[in-house]
């Protein structure tokens, strides 16, 4: 549905939240919770490697240390990757424009979808409830970085109001005659 610029300006008027801007506050929770997840992890692996390596989840869930020996390298790289995709999420959850927040999608769906893979082929050394547990956390990461990357605003709806949002603020000015004065 196409708006007009008076239906736009009139849900402004009244503060009404557009539906797109929705999106965007949808899509910055996604982006919250992927940060939340990369902080704990990334921290968790990057500082204390080898705590990580014997408890990541939880104790007496070690899904790390069935998959091979510790190697201090590997687990603090996984740390700095975690805290790198916290970066682009909390970048995305602070200034959330339609590019950021696909963006943010994309490295984690870049970094998801291998993870989930291996860990999908490798769920024979864990218990039934530790292979819930790593399916289902791994696939909504993904989910989640998969939400991302939809359209923040249906494009049949992007007429003046994201226009008049993208233009620079000099366009936005009224118009002046050349000494300035209102027109």
């Amino acid at each position: 549905m196409h708006r007009s610029q008076d239906e736009v300006r009139c849900h402004k008027q009244r503060g009404l939240p557009r539906q797109e801007d929705m999106r965007t506050r949808s899509k910055q929770v996604v982006a919250a919770v992927l940060a939340l997840s990369a902080v704990v992890v990334g921290v968790w692996a990057a500082a204390m490697p080898h705590s990580f390596y014997r408890s990541f989840p939880s104790p007496g869930h070690h899904w790390v240390s069935v998959l091979g020996p510790y190697n201090e390298h590997m687990t603090r790289d996984v740390g700095g990757l975690y805290l790198a995709l916290l970066v682009i999420s909390v970048w995305s959850v602070l200034r959330p424009r339609s590019e950021s927040l696909r963006i943010t999608g994309a490295a984690w769906v870049v970094f998801s979808v291998p993870h989930l893979v291996f860990h999908l082929g490798h769920l024979d050394m864990f218990d039934a409830v530790d292979q819930w547990g790593n399916a289902v956390s791994l696939a909504g990461t993904l989910i989640l970085a998969l939400l991302l990357l939809l359209p923040t605003s249906d494009s049949r709806a992007s007429g003046p109001a994201t226009s008049e949002r993208a233009a620079p603020s000099f366009a936005r000015q009224p118009n002046r005659g050349t000494m300035g004065e209102r027109k």
